[in-house]
């Protein structure tokens, strides 16, 4: 970029010449098939992502490995089945990389050298049953790899909301920065939340339910229509944009 632009300054380049040149090096274009964003870590503070399950398997691996040829940062695959990452693994050679699955969460972090980073704030995650977890693991892994430490505390919902208190008391405590809720069935635990925090609340509505609840939708509508104030809210089960919204928060200061 600095050669580029030097060379604009002297008049070597003309305006659009070197706008084609900055995209051209910012994008790796993967046999027609890909177009990675390369620059986006330095733009955003967060590294593009890859999401998997739509995508052929030939693909995903083409794309892992010219990024991996390409590239020094972290790569991070989201929703991938144990069965691809294991295929995966077997395909790039275990002892190649670092590789960090999170079976729970499905989300594969591929490093070339082990993370060492100060931990730059705290970040508490919450959820409502047991089965909102694996959503709530993927906004760990994220907040972790964006340098945070995550601050967990599962199974609290207010089914039963006399174990919630205590929970975010600890939090407080702590000085968590942002806190990050998921919920499925009817949705109400962030609401409660943003009531007790003086900090900014993500909302995680998850496809947990049955009947009129099934999917997720209806949790979805509840965190929107919360009454309490300082919420904000993702689509459902994306525990990724969780992650990275409550990074771009701390990141902000």
């Amino acid at each position: 970029m600095k050669d580029t632009l030097e060379r604009l300054v002297k008049g070597e380049l003309t305006i659009g010449e070197a706008e084609n040149i900055l995209k051209s090096e910012s994008i790796l274009e993967f046999d027609e098939i890909a177009k990675f964003d390369i620059k986006r870590s330095e733009r955003t503070g967060f590294p593009e992502a890859i999401f998997s399950p739509s995508k052929d398997y030939e693909d995903l691996l083409l794309i892992i490995k010219k990024y991996l040829e390409n590239n020094d940062d972290d790569l991070i695959i989201t929703k991938l089945s144990f069965e691809r990452h294991e295929k995966i693994l077997d395909d790039l050679g275990k002892d190649s990389f670092i590789f960090d699955y999170n079976r729970r969460a499905q989300i594969l972090v591929i490093r070339k050298e082990p993370k060492q980073q100060e931990k730059i704030a705290k970040i508490g995650i919450i959820t409502a049953g047991t089965s909102d977890i694996n959503i709530a693991e993927e906004a760990r892994v994220i907040v972790e790899e964006g340098g945070c430490e995550a601050i967990t505390s599962y199974d609290i919902g207010v089914a039963g909301i006399h174990r919630l208190f205590p929970q975010i008391a600890h939090m407080v405590k702590e000085g968590v920065r942002v806190f990050i809720v998921c919920a499925g069935m009817e949705g109400a635990l962030p609401s409660v939340v943003a009531g007790l925090v003086d900090v900014p609340v993500i909302g995680v509505p998850t496809s947990v339910g049955y009947g009129v609840g099934e999917g997720g939708r209806v949790a979805l509508d509840a965190m929107l229509q919360s009454c309490a104030p300082g919420i904000a809210v993702v689509n459902i089960d994306n525990g990724f944009g969780a992650g990275v919204f409550a990074l771009t928060i701390v990141n902000s200061d």
